[in-house]
């Protein structure tokens, strides 16, 4: 139980979700549907992880409900009980297809993160000059920060996660369900041509992924690099996105 438990902690929550949540926390307007749906999953979070450790570590357990930052009905963890999973769910996910659907996307988020990292990786240890990398890259420009790049990928015309892509393209909530911000880069593109000069190549079980340095300048408040840097004359180191956001905060 323990090494389940840890495990969800370390690798899914801490190397994956948290990471990628921090730019809808800190970037999004306070009311963003992006960010707000982001401040959800990590309240359910909170809440069960207290109730599955009290058991082990009730003094833990009991410390995070008490600093719960938002009332609560059950003054201590230990009157809230078991944690159960609300029947709305198991509704939602009901239907095989739907069910499928949810692994499907996981899955292309644990094979392509790795693969990106490792694009990213090489990018970093790259000399300043020579001859051209393994692969078609280029050497001599990598890059540092991950979201200094862009990446081109590229999958087998019947790779099984195409699926998965599909369901990405049908989502409600783009601006949540998008590969690009799960990678953490500042562009993507997919089955494209790929750019000018790649700085790296990973390829893995029918993907192909080509890290190249992203195009535009870095927007000094999210960080991402954009070509419209410059092109909003109230803010001209900012990015469209974070001018939007700033004049949706600002006071009438």
């Amino acid at each position: 139980f323990y090494q389940a438990l840890q495990n969800f902690c370390v690798v899914d929550l801490s190397n994956v979700y948290l990471d990628i949540a921090k730019d809808r926390l800190y970037v999004s307007s306070a009311d963003d549907f992006r960010r707000r749906s982001c401040q959800t999953v990590l309240h359910l979070v909170v809440e069960r992880l207290a109730g599955l450790i009290a058991p082990v570590l009730c003094h833990m357990a009991e410390d995070i409900w008490q600093n719960l930052p938002y009332p609560v009905a059950e003054r201590s963890v230990f009157e809230r009980g078991w944690p159960t999973v609300p029947e709305a769910w198991r509704q939602d996910g009901a239907s095989v297809d739907n069910a499928d659907t949810h692994a499907q996307v996981r899955d292309l988020l644990l094979v392509l993160r790795p693969l990106v990292n490792r694009g990213l990786e090489r990018c970093r240890q790259q000399p300043t000059g020579g001859a051209a990398a393994a692969g078609g890259a280029a050497a001599g420009k990598g890059i540092g920060a991950s979201l200094e790049a862009q990446a081109h990928l590229v999958f087998a015309d019947d790779h099984p996660l195409r699926a998965a892509l599909d369901a990405l393209d049908r989502s409600p909530h783009p601006e949540v369900d998008n590969l690009r911000d799960w990678l953490q880069v500042s562009a993507l593109a997919i089955d494209a041509p790929p750019p000018a000069e790649v700085l790296a190549v990973e390829e893995e079980a029918g993907v192909t992924v080509r890290i190249a340095r992203a195009p535009g300048q870095k927007c000094e408040r999210c960080w991402h690099y954009s070509d419209d840097i410059g092109a909003h004359p109230t803010h001209p180191t900012l990015c469209g996105r974070c001018v939007d956001v700033l004049a949706r905060s600002s006071p009438a």
